[in-house]
């Protein structure tokens, strides 16, 4: 059985949105991300997700990162989009559902990068196995916090893994007890 691994910029102060503005990437941070991405088969997005990455990274080519991420079959909650691109499949009227088949299916496991607003649906339904927190030796000041808007009252989580990087941040792997 696949895991759904969430993956999500956070500055010390709590903020996840825009960290291409205050989450400076180094080589440490790239190798670490390309080395994770390797854990991974297929993406999971909410529709804005999916329309931002799109933007940034579906016409780019020649950085492996990238290249690896736009060849990656991505999967869109979406309920106004009616076509994709980019190699991506609609989830459908029920996300949860094919998020669970998705789950059980053989492959590697399955990522997704920012805690968004899709993210009420994914804690409510216990789908999210692992939380993988960068936290970043930053304070952004302002910005949408992690877990905004989603009800964590039945999320209780445990740390599991901890890894330290040069440039002060910490990897910090949380999974629902």
């Amino acid at each position: 059985m696949r895991k759904l691994i969430e993956s999500t910029f956070v500055s010390l102060d709590g903020v996840i949105e825009a960290p291409e503005r205050w989450a400076n990437f180094d080589a440490e941070d790239a190798a670490s991300s390309m080395e994770q991405l390797g854990n991974y088969d297929a993406f999971v997005m909410g529709r804005l997700t999916y329309e931002n990455f799109y933007a940034n990274w579906g016409h780019t080519a020649g950085n492996p990162y990238i290249d690896l991420i736009n060849a990656m079959p991505k999967y869109v909650a979406s309920r106004t989009l009616t076509e994709t691109a980019w190699n991506a499949t609609l989830l459908g009227p029920d996300p949860s559902s094919a998020i669970a088949r998705l789950k059980d299916q053989p492959g590697k496991d399955l990522i997704k990068y920012g805690t968004t607003h899709f993210d009420h649906t994914l804690v409510r339904d216990h789908l999210i196995d692992e939380f993988h927190l960068w936290i970043r030796p930053v304070v952004a000041g302002t910005g949408r916090r992690l877990f905004e808007d989603v009800d964590t009252s039945t999320l209780h989580l445990r740390l599991t893994d901890e890894r330290r990087l040069q440039n002060g941040s910490v990897i910090l792997t949380y999974a629902p007890r």
